[in-house]
Protein backbone atom coordinates (compact mmCIF):
# COMPACT_ATOMS: atom_id res chain seq x y z
CA UNK A 1 0.00 0.00 0.00
CA UNK A 2 1.43 3.28 -0.99
CA UNK A 3 -0.09 7.17 -0.37
CA UNK A 4 1.18 10.00 -1.95
CA UNK A 5 3.92 12.56 -0.01
CA UNK A 6 2.37 15.53 0.17
CA UNK A 7 5.73 17.71 0.49
CA UNK A 8 6.74 16.07 -3.33
CA UNK A 9 4.31 13.69 -4.48
CA UNK A 10 6.14 10.79 -4.35
CA UNK A 11 4.66 7.66 -3.51
CA UNK A 12 5.34 6.51 0.14
CA UNK A 13 5.00 3.15 1.52
CA UNK A 14 2.64 2.03 4.72
CA UNK A 15 5.93 0.81 6.40
CA UNK A 16 9.13 -0.41 4.77
CA UNK A 17 11.86 -2.49 6.20
CA UNK A 18 15.77 -2.34 6.13
CA UNK A 19 18.54 -5.33 4.88
CA UNK A 20 18.96 -5.69 8.86
CA UNK A 21 15.23 -5.65 9.75
CA UNK A 22 14.40 -8.06 6.82
CA UNK A 23 17.09 -10.45 7.50
CA UNK A 24 15.85 -10.52 11.24
CA UNK A 25 12.63 -10.78 10.38
CA UNK A 26 13.54 -13.64 7.75
CA UNK A 27 15.31 -15.64 10.88
CA UNK A 28 12.88 -15.22 13.46
CA UNK A 29 10.37 -16.79 11.14
CA UNK A 30 12.48 -19.50 10.02
CA UNK A 31 12.99 -20.61 14.03
CA UNK A 32 8.81 -20.07 14.84
CA UNK A 33 7.82 -22.87 16.07
CA UNK A 34 4.50 -22.54 14.25
CA UNK A 35 4.00 -21.30 10.19
CA UNK A 36 4.33 -18.35 10.34
CA UNK A 37 2.79 -15.55 7.78
CA UNK A 38 5.08 -12.66 8.39
CA UNK A 39 4.50 -9.89 10.95
CA UNK A 40 1.40 -8.56 12.06
CA UNK A 41 2.29 -4.47 13.31
CA UNK A 42 -0.26 -1.91 15.23
CA UNK A 43 -0.22 0.31 18.30
CA UNK A 44 -1.47 -0.07 22.30
CA UNK A 45 -2.22 2.40 24.35
CA UNK A 46 1.01 2.70 27.25
CA UNK A 47 3.48 4.49 28.62
CA UNK A 48 3.92 8.33 29.24
CA UNK A 49 3.62 9.77 25.39
CA UNK A 50 0.79 7.74 25.00
CA UNK A 51 1.44 5.01 21.90
CA UNK A 52 3.93 2.21 21.77
CA UNK A 53 4.88 -0.11 19.05
CA UNK A 54 2.96 -4.22 18.82
CA UNK A 55 4.97 -6.30 16.84
CA UNK A 56 3.98 -10.26 16.97
CA UNK A 57 4.29 -13.26 14.40
CA UNK A 58 1.18 -13.16 12.08
CA UNK A 59 -0.47 -16.89 11.28
CA UNK A 60 -2.16 -15.50 8.63
CA UNK A 61 -3.92 -12.60 6.92
CA UNK A 62 -6.85 -10.79 9.36
CA UNK A 63 -9.89 -9.16 7.50
CA UNK A 64 -9.57 -5.70 6.97
CA UNK A 65 -5.13 -5.61 7.38
CA UNK A 66 -3.32 -4.07 4.80
CA UNK A 67 -0.36 -6.13 3.96
CA UNK A 68 3.06 -4.85 2.58
CA UNK A 69 5.17 -6.93 1.28
CA UNK A 70 9.34 -5.67 1.73
CA UNK A 71 12.41 -7.54 0.92
CA UNK A 72 10.62 -11.09 0.97
CA UNK A 73 8.74 -10.41 4.15
CA UNK A 74 4.92 -9.61 4.76
CA UNK A 75 3.78 -7.16 7.18
CA UNK A 76 0.24 -6.97 8.43
CA UNK A 77 -1.10 -3.95 9.47
CA UNK A 78 -3.39 -3.44 12.16
CA UNK A 79 -6.30 -1.03 10.38
CA UNK A 80 -6.44 0.89 13.43
CA UNK A 81 -2.67 1.87 13.48
CA UNK A 82 -2.64 2.75 9.30
CA UNK A 83 -2.96 6.62 10.59
CA UNK A 84 -0.14 6.21 13.07
CA UNK A 85 2.63 4.17 10.51
CA UNK A 86 2.43 6.01 7.27
CA UNK A 87 6.00 6.20 6.15
CA UNK A 88 7.55 4.14 9.18
CA UNK A 89 10.89 2.03 8.34
CA UNK A 90 11.29 -0.49 10.82
CA UNK A 91 15.18 -0.92 11.43
CA UNK A 92 17.16 -4.08 13.05
CA UNK A 93 20.01 -2.28 15.17
CA UNK A 94 23.05 -4.75 17.59
CA UNK A 95 24.90 -2.57 20.16
CA UNK A 96 26.85 -4.09 23.18
CA UNK A 97 24.18 -2.78 25.40
CA UNK A 98 20.88 -3.81 23.56
CA UNK A 99 19.36 -5.38 20.57
CA UNK A 100 15.93 -4.77 19.17
CA UNK A 101 13.72 -3.25 16.01
CA UNK A 102 14.00 0.40 15.80
CA UNK A 103 11.17 2.78 14.40
CA UNK A 104 12.11 5.57 12.45
CA UNK A 105 8.45 7.04 12.27
CA UNK A 106 7.70 10.89 10.50
CA UNK A 107 4.81 10.42 12.18
CA UNK A 108 6.13 11.01 15.98
CA UNK A 109 5.68 14.13 17.58
CA UNK A 110 7.25 13.20 20.85
CA UNK A 111 8.87 10.15 22.26
CA UNK A 112 9.15 9.65 26.27
CA UNK A 113 12.82 9.17 27.83
CA UNK A 114 12.75 5.62 28.18
CA UNK A 115 11.97 4.89 24.63
CA UNK A 116 8.93 2.50 25.31
CA UNK A 117 6.16 5.06 24.05
CA UNK A 118 5.25 7.84 21.62
CA UNK A 119 2.88 10.58 20.83
CA UNK A 120 1.78 11.76 17.42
Amino acid sequence: MNAIDEQDGRAMRLVSLTDAAARRVKDLVERSERPVFGLRLGVKTTGCSGLGYVIEYAEERRQGEDVVEDKGVAICIDPKAVMFLLGTEIDYEETTLQSGFVFRNPNETGRCGCGESFSV
